[in-house]
């Protein structure tokens, strides 16, 4: 790519019947200043979309991370569920070998286990609930971060769209001034 110093610096040899010195450095000013403009901003959005990039790549790394979360704790809670379940079992079966004054007292605490394994059941719901609310809720943040990002993404290619529309006009207007 050329530099604008590059046209600047730029010298042309001298011909027999050639242009005018004068019209030729003042055109020559010109583009380098239309020049030097265009290449600042290029290396800003280029800067911009790289920043943009690097904003996407933390989104999506909080996504795998909470998707992570949600698999460790479903995980988790079937593993509290069965644990519960054999615990339960296990109190069942010593109850039923035992006598009857022993069977009363295991039957006793099978129901006041029982009444654990329910409200744990009910607390494992209730967790499920506000962690699935907060994902969600989590999730819909990233997407909305990530659309809003797209729509920077679109408005920069719309303004090099129009910054190559007014070149090409420059250009055909120097074809036509010519």
């Amino acid at each position: 790519m050329i530099t604008p110093l590059e046209i600047q610096n730029k010298e042309f040899k001298k011909g027999i019947r050639g242009y005018k010195e004068s019209e030729v450095d003042e055109f020559l000013d010109k583009i380098i200043i239309d020049y030097e403009n265009l290449y600042k901003e290029n290396i800003e959005l280029k800067d911009k979309i790289a920043m943009l990039n690097e904003q996407i790549e933390k989104y999506e790394n909080l996504e795998k991370t909470l998707n992570n979360t949600l698999v460790f704790a479903q995980s988790t809670a079937e593993e509290v569920s069965k644990n519960a379940q054999k615990k339960a079992e296990l109190i069942i079966q010593e109850a039923e070998g035992k006598a009857t004054k022993i069977i009363e007292d295991a039957k006793a605490k099978v129901s006041d286990i029982q009444k654990e394994y329910e409200e744990g059941k009910k607390q494992l719901h209730i967790f499920k609930t506000r962690f699935k609310t907060l994902l969600e809720a989590q999730l819909e943040a990233v997407m909305a971060s990530c659309k809003e990002i797209v729509e920077d993404i679109e408005e920069v290619k719309e303004l090099n769209e129009v910054e190559e529309d007014k070149e090409f006009d420059k250009v055909t207007l120097v074809k036509e001034a010519e």
